[in-house]
């Protein structure tokens, strides 16, 4: 198990890929350990501050030691990281939390789900598993899917990531005003590929998803109709990032040691859980 560590992370690159969404780029060891479906907290420098920020990873280069975020300017933290530029540190700890599994998905049709800053933590997933991408993870638990398909919703034209998931999976897009790909959310457009695949008794085999709570009830419907297992990224507004405050507990099937009670933290136990545990 990767124990998580509090470090630096030095900017390479930030730049902006839609109305407030920001693509930031830092150098730090953290990017050999984490995995798909993990996040860092990333601290403001103010000293009445004292909470980091989560962010999931986006995507990590082992290699060149490159954790890749993608986040939303959602307020003082994150405007604050937002102003870094190339050379300059944020102070950070990491990995946190569990990731997807990716190791059940080898050879087998996978589909990811995603909805607005739910996005870009599918793309780490889908860069390792897909047969058309050259990354292979290093942590010896999983090969290549046989396919990707790739279900992503955007509020409108700004779709922000979708070129690179179409360079790797099988994308369709859905936006709430229909100005790119299916007009509506996601599913909608995940009906419209039951549809256009007619014949074919399930679209996939394993379902990641990650966006907001009314899309992943959804997709865990969804996934109960189709009788193949989901995995849901839940996003819950958190505080301390390491399961003390109990800020941002779900509702699960089972009894959490540490409260005695049908909860789950979502930061430690989660983000990630199989649809059939969480209650939403």
């Amino acid at each position: 198990m990767v124990r998580r560590k509090k470090t630096i992370g030095r900017v390479v690159s930030q730049t902006m890929l839609a109305e407030d969404i920001l693509d930031l780029r830092l150098e730090t060891f953290l990017a050999s350990d984490v995995m798909p479906g993990q996040f860092v907290g990333v601290y403001p420098a103010g000293a009445d501050a004292l909470l980091p920020r989560p962010i999931s990873v986006c995507d990590a280069d082992r290699e060149a030691h490159v954790l890749r975020l993608v986040y939303r300017l959602t307020g003082r933290g994150t405007t604050e990281f937002a102003l870094k530029q190339p050379g300059e540190v944020l102070e950070m700890i990491g990995p946190l939390g569990n990731g997807f599994p990716v190791e059940e998905a080898a050879g087998k049709r996978v589909l990811l789900i995603g909805g607005g800053i739910g996005i870009p933590p599918l793309y780490f997933t889908a860069s390792l598993l897909s047969p058309e991408g050259t990354r292979e993870y290093t942590g010896g638990r999983s090969g290549k899917a046989s396919s990707i398909t790739s279900v992503l919703g955007y509020k409108n034209i700004q779709t922000f990531m979708a070129p690179q998931f179409a360079e790797i999976t099988d994308l369709y897009l859905a936006t709430e005003d229909g100005s790119a790909g299916y007009g509506g959310t996601d599913l909608d457009a995940l009906f419209e590929i039951g549809r256009r695949r007619e014949g074919s008794e399930t679209v996939a085999d394993i379902i990641f998803a990650c966006g907001p709570s009314p899309m992943l009830k959804a997709v865990k419907e969804y996934a109960l109709i189709q009788g193949v297992p989901a995995y849901l990224s839940l996003e819950e507004r958190m505080a301390c990032g390491v399961g003390a405050c109990l800020a941002c507990v779900c509702k699960t099937r089972n009894v959490d040691a540490h409260s005695n009670v049908h909860n789950a933290r979502v930061c430690t136990d989660g983000p990630v859980f199989p649809a059939r545990e969480v209650v939403l």
